[in-house]
């Protein structure tokens, strides 16, 4: 298994800024695409930003220009810089990693177990 620990959620008015951090651990394991995903109340889980080992990037539409994901590759963590931040990014933040599990090169998907952010004045 690999194991998740996400931090830096937490309470922002508009226009401010927010960076959520999650380092995966996991003997067996070789992390892949990191991912983050969101989800707001009575919504469907949707797709923030991704980014390869390699350092590629893909950003859902309503977040370019605001968001910023990196990732330090030797620690297995993935950051999300937010800002200008909006009340309708409102929502739980989910740390999602590919990893190939290096015994059956079997890929896995594993998430997080969120961590709220919300925007308001």
């Amino acid at each position: 298994q690999v194991q998740l620990m996400e931090s830096g959620g937490g309470l922002v008015q508009p226009g401010g800024s927010l960076r959520l951090s999650c380092a995966a651990s996991g003997k067996s394991y070789k992390i892949n695409t990191m991912g983050w995903y969101r989800q707001a109340p009575g919504k469907e889980r949707q797709l923030v930003a991704w980014i390869t080992s390699g350092g590629s990037t893909n950003y859902a539409d309503s977040v370019k220009g605001r968001f910023t994901i990196s990732r330090d590759n030797a620690k297995n963590t993935v950051f999300l810089q937010m800002n200008s931040l909006k009340p309708e990014d409102t929502a739980v933040y989910y740390c999602n990693p590919n990893a190939v599990d290096v015994r059956s090169t079997l890929t896995h998907s594993f998430w997080g177990q969120g961590t709220q952010v919300t925007v308001s004045s």
